[in-house]
């Protein structure tokens, strides 16, 4: 059995649209691509023999995120080959049009890989948004409903799910995918929604699932990342007695382990793309989690602070650690659990206070090394969710001193003071401490605030090499590889 481990440790050095349609759309609407080919000569000699390919297999992630489509393509050392994205189409009328902006996306992405390089993709994986779900007909893969977007609430079906749930369980949340599924099954729009053979035909998809089912052609088959929030329990590898004990459990997808090969690219697509006759697609994962993957490091005691617009935690604990009042759940990771949580503090306050320019001018003054007497509470808005969950709560970002560098520092360090709130709490509620923090997101880009974090924290800070989510499904989709490559032999 392959595990994530083992990869991921640093190395040494309607209708589905035909692709070709999906493209000349895509052309048409104008919208922007961009491709990076890295040939990594020197890095690997031998690889290339002849002009038009190579001969080492690579592996084709792709990441469906909020606004936009990337994809990387790797060796089997994790070496960049080949990455491009592109931005979704504009979406004109009902919401179903997110549905086919994804799927001429990913075609426009699969159209826009050099054809050198195709013949050697292997394997495949895409990750999508968590807890963004469609309803679709499991014999042609047609959506019925949906999409329902990751940060859609539906407050109506919470009460029934915390019926059914147990306390304080990650679908306890009205944007959760359970919470989706519920509001749609109770909805009068179903019984106009559902096909001809009936509820029976019926299932529920998540966004990455969705888009993977175009490539592979079977409707149904999740991974448990994504399955975790309709209440897939990954601990015991199946779905619990209370929710298959539901009217609608016939809805819920199959699951397997991200990275598992689901069978092999459809002939039309294959032969119309060039990709090897042996390429083979693979279930994959949210975006979080691909983008943790990314970063490589999968030991116990071992975590990525995400700091984008907001603050987002994520450590590799032997221990599971669920809690909603706080928002933090646990996604398996072979035989280890990634222990996650997400504060409303970060990168969005900073915009409302500095500029990009004077960021890095004011950065310069601040002595790291030295601590800020002043205490903050940097929120956009009203309402935290982690460390602390009180929704009620206001931004505390006074008193604000004459120095603009020293108001910066100020609240540099307390977004560092509630990061290492963060893990103490994953500490308290039984998940490993942390020992080492690598850092993705704008954030990471700061060397004082770095330095900053790591005084507050006690641990080693580090930028991570890589936090693209597609490198992430690029290094599951090489899982699944490996996969299939220790089976036969």
């Amino acid at each position: 059995m392959v595990s994530i481990a083992s990869l991921y440790a640093k190395p040494l050095s309607q209708s589905l649209l035909p692709a070709k349609r999906a493209q000349s759309r895509f052309r048409r609407e104008q919208n922007i691509s961009r491709v990076r080919i890295t040939m990594l000569k020197q890095q690997n000699q031998g690889i290339w023999n002849s002009a038009d390919g190579t001969s080492e297999p690579l592996f084709l992630g792709i990441d469906f995120g909020t606004s936009g489509a990337r994809y990387a393509l790797v060796d089997k050392q994790g070496a960049i080959h080949s990455e491009g994205k592109t931005t979704y189409p504009l979406q004109v009328g009902t919401v179903t049009n997110r549905a086919s902006s994804w799927m001429e996306a990913l075609f426009h992405l699969l159209g826009d890989i050099p054809t050198m390089y195709r013949p050697s993709i292997s394997s495949i994986s895409i990750d999508g948004t968590s807890a963004t779900t469609l309803i679709v007909d499991r014999n042609n893969g047609e959506v019925l409903a949906g999409p329902f977007m990751y940060d859609e609430s539906f407050a109506d079906a919470l009460p029934a799910v915390e019926s059914i749930a147990p306390a304080n369980h990650a679908v306890c949340s009205g944007s959760s995918t359970l919470c989706k599924l519920v509001s749609w099954w109770n909805s009068s729009s179903r019984r106009s929604t559902t096909t001809s053979s009936g509820d029976s035909a019926v299932v529920l998809m998540h966004q990455s699932d969705w888009l993977l089912s175009l490539l592979h052609g079977q409707y149904g088959v999740s991974d448990y990342n994504n399955a975790l929030k309709v209440g897939y329990d990954p601990e015991i590898d199946s779905y619990p007695g209370w929710l298959l004990s539901q009217p609608y459990a016939h809805m819920l997808p199959s699951v397997r382990a991200p990275g598992v090969p689901v069978g092999s690219i459809k002939e039309d697509l294959r032969t119309q793309l060039g990709f090897s006759k042996d390429c083979v697609v693979c279930t994959g994962t949210t975006d979080s989690i691909a983008a943790f993957l990314a970063a490589r490091t999968t030991e116990p005691g071992k975590a990525v602070t995400s700091l984008g617009s907001t603050l987002a935690v994520k450590l590799v604990s032997d221990v599971r650690v669920d809690d909603a009042r706080f928002g933090v759940y646990s996604h398996r990771l072979d035989d280890m659990w990634l222990v996650g949580g997400a504060s409303n503090t970060g990168g969005a306050v900073l915009r409302q206070l500095f500029s990009d320019d004077q960021l890095v001018a004011l950065s310069e003054e601040i002595d790291p090394s030295v601590p800020s007497p002043l205490d903050y509470y940097p929120l956009p808005k009203k309402g935290e969710r982690f460390p602390v969950s009180d929704p009620n709560m206001m931004p505390r970002l006074q008193p604000r001193p004459e120095s603009d560098a020293a108001y910066l520092h100020g609240i540099l360090e307390s977004i560092a003071r509630i990061e290492a709130d963060g893990y103490r709490l994953l500490r308290e509620l039984g998940a490993s401490a942390v020992e080492e923090v690598f850092t993705a997101g704008g954030g990471a880009q700061n060397d004082k605030w770095t330095g900053i974090r790591r005084r507050v924290l006690g641990v080693p800070v580090r930028k991570a090499e890589q936090t693209e989510a597609a490198y992430g499904a690029a290094l599951l989709a090489l899982k699944g590889a490996t996969k299939i490559t220790q089976k036969t032999t």
